[in-house]
């Protein structure tokens, strides 16, 4: 039973855990709500950072997860600017970098994650970018709108959905673009190379320009300034700027440092919890970004690294440290937007773990549907500029029941009305 004399800590300012300290308000919990996070900004959400905000056509104050005056109405503690040093789970505290120290009941892990960093030479220089915070976004818009000014070069390493949308707001600017990519085409361990082509036609269609199958290996200049981009079969593309975009790690070593279970980074590390976001230690949970989660539905481990997962998560997790029944089962979802383009995917479905891809709709149009099926069942599913199908594409996933490809392929045959 949760009473009023308890103290439930939530390290991680962003959308995991602003919207974890919503949820124990709501949920009646009256002791304490300490929200701990390391940037000075108040808890925010990322996506508009590569997209709206990025391209001007959002305002800043937009991107905030309550406004500032919600937090001390709410009567949740903020303690912003403070970096966690260390937990103590013998005592139940934690200590940040000003020397406090905070008892807690229940601890609540939303550190989510942090850029991978390319190690070459050359990161030193002042045109290396990554984004992650709103300050990273706050000068990349001047870098870009200075670019497009100028003519200027942008590198991107990493055709994944930050270097695209990045690269889509880089043209709009008008921006010269060139994408480096290990692999065949963009987005290939998210999409396959069945509809990464797309995405390599839609941004040659707007003028980027693609190397695939290579890495960059060095970023040389000049007086701090960057001059190009070599990569390692010898290419060198003239360069003002490089943004590196080739993922992102969780933040796991405050967890890591505390002794509890870790996933296997084969399968994308973090945090291992179970189905009700706790982790090995009874009283912690973890959301957002930086938990792999024993999924009930792909009885696999996941970690998701997207929008809808810190807005779930956080929440389930909060009514879970509450004593509440809770199985967190989300569907994945994620939804980007390039260009004239918007889509939304649902479900996962890496390469190889597939066996033939439908399509419903008309690819060349990008107006289409595109379905992930092993054995005639679907595990996952992506609407490009067709809208309002996210329910039963999810619905699909979760049935895992064998659906008729022609059915699913026709237009004409309502989603909610399978599998036939």
């Amino acid at each position: 039973m949760v009473d009023a004399d308890q103290t439930f800590v939530i390290i991680g300012g962003g959308l995991a855990g602003a919207k974890a300290a919503e949820t124990l308000r709501s949920e009646g919990f009256t002791g304490r709500v300490i929200l701990i996070g390391d940037e000075r900004e108040h808890p925010y959400e990322r996506p508009p950072l590569s997209k709206g905000y990025l391209l001007r056509k959002e305002e800043r104050d937009s991107v905030f997860v309550h406004e500032p005056a919600w937090y001390a109405q709410a009567d949740i503690e903020l303690h912003l600017g403070q970096t966690v040093v260390g937990i103590d789970r013998a005592a139940k505290t934690v200590s940040l970098g000003d020397s406090t120290v905070v008892h807690y009941d229940k601890l609540l892990l939303a550190t989510g994650a942090e850029p991978r960093r390319l190690d070459i030479p050359g990161t030193h220089l002042a045109g290396v970018h990554h984004l992650r915070r709103l300050a990273h976004a706050e000068r990349l818009r001047g870098v870009l709108a200075t670019l497009g000014r100028d003519n200027g070069h942008l590198v991107i390493a990493g055709a994944g959905w930050i270097g695209l949308e990045v690269a889509a707001a880089a043209r709009e600017y008008g921006a010269e673009v060139t994408v480096v990519e290990p692999e065949p085409t963009p987005l290939h361990g998210v999409l396959g190379p069945e509809l990464g082509q797309l995405f390599t036609e839609l941004h040659g269609e707007h003028g980027v320009r693609f190397h695939f199958g290579a890495r960059l290996t060095e970023i040389t200049g000049q007086d701090g300034m960057v001059l190009a981009a070599r990569t390692d079969d010898g290419e060198e593309h003239p360069a003002h700027d490089v943004l590196a975009a080739i993922g992102a790690a969780p933040r796991t070593g405050l967890a890591e440092a505390a002794g509890l279970a870790m996933a296997d980074r084969a399968q994308g590390g973090g945090i291992a919890v179970d189905a009700s976001l706790r982790t090995s230690d009874p009283d912690i949970y973890a959301a957002g970004d930086v938990a792999s989660v024993d999924h009930p539905l792909f009885g696999t481990r996941l970690r998701v690294e997207h929008w809808a997962n810190a807005l779930n998560g956080g929440p389930a997790a909060a009514r879970a440290m509450l004593g509440k029944d809770v199985t967190y089962d989300r569907v994945p979802y994620f939804f980007s937007d390039q260009y004239d383009v918007g889509l939304e995917y649902s479900g996962w479905a890496p390469p190889g773990s597939y066996d033939q891809v439908v399509i419903r709709g008309d690819v060349g149009k990008r107006e289409f549907i595109a379905f992930w099926l092993k054995d005639g069942r679907v595990l996952a599913g992506m609407n490009v500029n067709v809208w309002d199908v996210t329910d039963p594409i999810q619905e699909l996933i979760r049935t895992r029941a064998r659906v008729d490809t022609d059915a699913l392929s026709d237009p004409a045959v309502p989603l909610s009305s399978l599998p036939v």
